[in-house]
């Protein structure tokens, strides 16, 4: 009918633009998503915990030993990706309370240094995070 409205149904096959990343050296996921999302120029991470990818587990040592193995475990699907930490353009950071932000942040400038130039961040406190853990971290990284 000229003028209509045509939906379409979603492809079931992925497009030649989307790739799934998997690394064995990042916790497997724990539920129905990716560790990561190649799409066009970028990637795309999930949000990553402080667990231990051999044993599962979040690791001990409290927000400073979670958000560095985050921050690993977000390396480890970046270099699975091809990509690195230096082409990430953005983070987000989800803590379970906001009074460990300059803990966090410690940790954080280590994997970021100011003098090279860090991605842009969004930190929120959140209510909860998975397996009770005290920091996860996504990023978004350029791809090539």
């Amino acid at each position: 009918m000229p003028g209509s409205l045509h939906l379409g149904h979603a492809e079931s096959h992925p497009s030649p633009n989307r790739e799934v990343v998997s690394t064995s050296n990042a916790p497997k996921a724990i539920g129905p998503y990716s560790q990561g999302i190649k799409a066009g120029d970028f990637l795309f991470t999930a949000g990553e915990a402080g667990v231990d990818p051999a044993t599962g587990k979040l690791v001990e040592g409290g927000i400073a030993a979670q958000t560095r193995r985050a921050l690993e475990n977000v390396r480890a699907i970046l270099e699975a990706a091809g990509t690195s930490l230096q082409r990430v353009v953005k983070c987000g950071v989800f803590l379970a309370d906001l009074a460990d932000f300059q803990a966090m942040n410690a940790v954080y400038a280590g994997f970021f240094p100011a003098d090279q130039g860090p991605p842009a961040r969004t930190t929120v406190q959140a209510a909860k995070l998975p397996m009770g853990a005290l920091v996860e971290i996504d990023a978004v990284a350029l791809l090539g």
